[in-house]
């Protein structure tokens, strides 16, 4: 029987006990659990990915325009500026980020990991990873369904959701299924993966959901590009053995606790942090007017 992912104690010691690689216990969740076939499983996994590759791809090629104005081809212009701030690397894992995301607010197709609104993490994260280190498509499928298994414990543990726990949940969690697969994928030991986790938590604990407008835009997008650089920053720490100290369990815990005590205009509801801004404010009362004319039909005569 696969384990339920309770914990990630348990699910070490369930890869320890069996000398399983970390991604076998989320594959038999999958084949257990959810009555699904190997083959299928990895083909599944395999087409996320390609569809993570396509929204970088559009993301960076075509007119990425959204409906309230907000977004305007950000990806394309943090791509194309002349001069990168730390390295080309870098320059490209923050504008793939941005560029997934870009696609899902101007409603194109994604993988929502785990949610939409955290959606460039992974593709900017592991496209850039695989690029830069050759990694082959397999071991990045693997760290996909490492990923999965993070996202399965949080879910359990605290939340994935926005409205529940806040930012902290959505671009949180998945800036820790890339920091644990970016370790996974470099190498690092289990001990190395669950601690990149835990260290990305600690660096993203308590970031509030205040999307503008109540569209997940500003300050969503440029979040994904955040997190993917604090997953990289994360896993780079981990794999040098730095212990986060607080283990990665009770660091999802806290999460959670963080999240129950949030106040609801932090957590999805466009009531607080920059959506209450001025700015903010006016943004979302041009939208809302824009949807209103939408709706009415000048050539009504009723």
């Amino acid at each position: 029987m696969a384990i339920l992912f309770d914990s990630f104690e348990a699910w070490k010691k369930e890869c320890e006990e069996k000398d399983l690689p970390l991604f076998r216990p989320v594959l038999d969740f999958e084949i257990n659990q959810k009555g699904h076939a190997e083959e299928e499983i990895w083909n599944g996994v395999g087409e996320a990915y390609k569809v993570m590759k396509e929204a970088v791809q559009s993301g960076l090629s075509e007119e990425m325009s959204s409906y309230s104005g907000m977004i305007n081809n950000g990806a394309k212009k943090v791509m194309n500026f002349p001069k990168a701030v730390l390295s080309p690397e870098f320059q490209k894992l923050i504008a793939r980020s941005l560029a997934a995301k870009e696609v899902n607010s101007c409603m194109g197709r994604v993988v929502a990991a785990p949610t939409a609104g955290a959606s460039g993490i992974l593709p900017g994260t592991l496209v850039t990873l695989q690029e830069i280190h050759g990694i082959d498509d397999r071991k990045i499928f693997e760290a996909l369904l490492i990923g999965a298994g993070v996202a399965l414990i949080l879910e359990k543990r605290a939340s994935i959701a926005g409205a529940v726990g806040g930012c902290q949940a959505e671009t949180g969690a998945a800036a820790a299924m890339a920091a644990a697969g970016i370790a996974y994928c470099l190498g690092g030991s289990n001990d190395q993966t669950f601690n990149a986790v835990a260290i990305t938590i600690q660096c993203m604990l308590g970031l509030v959901c205040d999307p503008v407008a109540g569209l997940v835009e500003i300050p969503c997008v440029v979040r994904n590009a955040s997190a993917a650089a604090i997953a990289n920053s994360s896993a780079q720490i981990a794999l040098a053995d730095v212990s986060s100290v607080i283990p990665v369990d009770e660091c999802v815990d806290a999460m959670g606790e963080v999240g129950q005590s949030m106040e609801s205009r932090y957590k999805e509801t466009a009531e607080g942090g920059l959506a209450a801004t001025p700015t903010g404010r006016a943004i979302s009362k041009r939208v809302l007017i824009q949807d209103i004319e939408v709706m009415e039909d000048p050539t009504d005569e009723d």
